[in-house]
């Protein structure tokens, strides 16, 4: 092939099967970008849609801008957030010929990964305006704050081999680590001690810039009080406020090496993600100091713009309607987070958020909701004890989802060649690639999970399981694995079916499997229930044939929903709530309830906690880095949704029993209905133009193969 292109972009001839290979994925690309509502053209024109070559698949922009300008003078390049694909605009007709017929099927190198890349004509390219959000009342961003030499300077003065805690109160979080001057901030109680001031003040190395911060009046008085937070890559901070009641008004936040984005959350869910470059200072007061949430989602990449806003510190770019996007690396982070101790309490405009005049710090114990009356309150309900908990849970939860189960495995290899398959729900997408001789797209209503399997190189979008954006009648089958337990109605889980049964074709077959009630069947003990020894002996993980909803982290439950003693290898049952509410369900155990939550752990917790050894969550760790870095979704996935609802932030939704920062694991409540024997043939058969072909019950699931007439 004659042609120059770029050295990261690999040429080679096609031999006869790679030919085969090559129309099979590009019809699999062109039904995906169909589905997306993207007409392709015909006729060559300047503009094309370049499949595999977006910020979804972990390509950033100067990677594929780079490729692209080898063949002409490219006038724009579109990369819409979280999709696998992106547009390009040649100045000429020619350039555009000639991208076509080179770049098409070839593979360009994306750091550690590689993806093929297919080239279609289209006729325009419909670029959305850049759309800048205001930062949070009170909230400054000061680029280039510090100088190179200042910075090295600084982080210099942090000993991190000092294991002298009384001086300076190191910690080594799960999350990061931490290093404490002036006074300590303890975890525990998420406050200071203000009768014991450490022995160490704050390193002179800080006092040049903290005398330009007053002189500059960025602050009103000298910060006393340091915490310095060490982050690598893929670490973050949950959401959280800094106590009132423990700091005056303004905190000053230094962000030194790498660059990451930080996002600040209303408790109304409204959500604005700020890039934090390197040497720049963040100023918190007034509003976004008191209300706003603020952490750090642990992620390897983020979304950044491609250039500056024309004001950063007034404005932040919304990734939502931001098309000058591209990905940034995160690398070794270390945040200086200046403050100054409250000596009397707090007076501040905000007293719903206030400790000291009378709010509390954290909701806790929260109170368990109650089952849903109506429509309405089943949608809010999902939301916030289901979908925010898989976005917040995402790369932990995929990290133990890589084993696909063979029932499932079976009814996908029996799928005839050509056929098109929908796996609604898909999580991390590890049924989309079994059966390569059909073409696979899956949805899920998580952001995040979809993100990783576009960095898996899966075709899958956001989409609710009760409105899928597919034709009707345009798929020859159809799997739904662990979805329809989460919908909190009959209505709403008979909805779910019904959405299944109108993407098939006459003829199709979709396959349902479903949490069931009966954890013991026919005298045998599902996986589920066996595992509870193991857990308590520290010996468990998940295996090959562990069921579906058996792979969970290993851990005890939360606190208030357990009376379990560590002298005792019995479980305790379900705790039941008020009258109306929902039961906390104890992992490992028997139902006693059909509605319930059941807890996620976010970090294994220790060994003799019944949780993970530190060897597993060793091997978990490097399994974890080995594969595909995890996406560049911002944590505002909700309101880049369309059927988003708004509701109380993760940070302070009561679907989390603690955010702790003391090394205790982050608990998360997530809503399921377990299904009774029968009750699942029964709900199927409610719908109209179908029949259950088949049912059975494996490990701890109940299953139906349905079939469309």
């Amino acid at each position: 092939m004659d042609c120059v292109v770029d050295s990261n972009v690999k040429v080679s001839r096609k031999s006869k099967e790679e030919k085969k290979v090559f129309k099979k994925q590009l019809k699999a690309s062109h039904t995906l970008l169909r589905h997306e509502g993207i007409s392709t053209a015909s006729q060559p024109t300047k503009s094309l849609v370049v499949a595999n070559g977006g910020l979804g698949n972990g390509v950033s922009r100067e990677e594929l801008s780079s490729v692209l300008k080898e063949m002409g003078e490219v006038e724009a390049l579109v990369m819409p957030p979280h999709k696998p694909y992106a547009f390009v605009t040649y100045r000429s007709e020619e350039s555009a010929r000639k991208a076509h017929i080179h770049l098409n099927g070839q593979k360009l190198q994306s750091g550690e990964n590689s993806v093929m890349l297919y080239l279609s004509y289209i006729n325009s390219v419909s670029q959305e305006e850049e759309a800048s959000v205001p930062l949070p009342d009170g909230l400054v961003l000061l680029e280039d704050f510090v100088s190179p030499e200042e910075e090295a300077l600084l982080l210099a003065a942090i000993d991190w081999s000092s294991a002298d805690n009384d001086v300076t109160a190191q910690k080594a979080l799960k999350h990061r680590r931490v290093k404490h001057y002036g006074f300590e901030f303890r975890y525990d109680n998420n406050n200071v001690d203000k009768d014991k001031p450490l022995p160490a003040g704050l390193p002179v190395a800080c006092l040049a810039v903290l005398q330009r911060c007053v002189s500059e009046r960025h602050i009103d008085m000298m910060p006393d009080q340091l915490t310095v937070n060490q982050y690598e890559s893929g670490q973050g901070i949950p959401p959280h406020v800094d106590t009132h009641s423990a700091f005056e008004d303004t905190i000053m936040s230094l962000s030194l090496g790498s660059k990451t984005v930080m996002d600040f959350r209303h408790p109304d869910g409204r959500c604005v993600p700020v890039v934090l470059p390197g040497r720049s200072l963040l100023v918190m007061k007034g509003e976004s100091r008191y209300l706003w949430t603020h952490g750090i989602t642990p992620r390897k990449f983020d979304m950044v713009p491609a250039r500056d806003p024309q004001s950063p510190a007034q404005t932040a770019t919304d990734p939502g309607t931001q098309s000058q996007l591209t990905l940034s690396k995160r690398g070794t982070r270390t945040s200086f987070t200046f403050r100054k101790i409250r000596h009397k309490p707090c007076r501040c405009a905000f007293p719903s958020a206030c400790d000291s005049q009378g709010a509390p710090p954290a909701p806790s114990p929260p109170s368990p909701p109650a089952l849903p009356s109506c429509h309405s309150d089943a949608a809010r309900l999902e939301e916030e004890y289901v979908h925010r908990v898989y976005e917040a849970i995402a790369p932990h939860f995929s990290s133990t989802r890589h084993s696909p189960w063979p029932r499932v495995c079976h009814f996908l290899s029996s799928l005839p060649p050509g056929g098109v398959l929908a796996d609604v729900g898909c999580g991390n997408g590890k049924y989309l690639a079994v059966n390569p001789e059909v073409t696979a797209v899956g949805c899920d209503r998580s952001a995040a999970l979809v993100q990783i399997c576009a960095e898996r190189g899966f075709h899958a979008f956001v989409s609710d399981a009760l409105n899928v954006p597919l034709r009707t009648a345009s798929c020859d089958a159809c799997i739904s694995i662990a979805v329809i337990h989460h919908f909190s109605t009959e209505e709403r889980r008979l909805e779910a079916v019904k959405e299944l049964v109108r993407l098939l074709k006459p003829g199709g077959r979709a396959l349902i499997y479903v949490w069931a009630f009966e954890q013991e069947y026919n005298k045998q003990k599902s996986k589920y229930l066996k595992d509870f020894k193991k857990e308590h002996h520290g010996k468990s993980s998940p295996t090959v044939n562990a069921p579906e909803e058996s792979q969970e982290p290993h851990g005890k439950s939360p606190c208030h929903a357990s009376t379990h003693s560590e002298e005792s290898n019995e479980p305790t049952q379900d705790v039941h709530a008020a009258a109306g509410k929902l039961s906390v369900h104890t992992n490992r155990t028997a139902f006693n309830t059909q509605d319930l939550l059941v807890p996620w752990h976010l970090k294994a917790g220790k060994k003799q906690d019944g949780g993970e050894s530190r060897d597993g969550e060793k091997k978990r760790e490097r399994k974890e880095k080995s594969e595909e870095t995890r996406g560049q979704t911002c944590s505002n996935d909700a309101t880049l949704r369309s059927d988003s609802k708004t509701g109380p932030s993760l940070s302070s939704s009561s679907a989390v029993k603690s955010e702790s920062e003391n090394g205790a694991a982050p608990v998360f409540h997530r809503f399921y209905h377990v299904f009774q024997q029968g009750e699942l043939e029964q709900l199927c058969g409610l719908v109209a133009g179908a029949k259950v072909q088949s049912s059975y019950h494996d490990q701890g699931n109940w299953c139906v193969v349905l079939e469309k007439h």
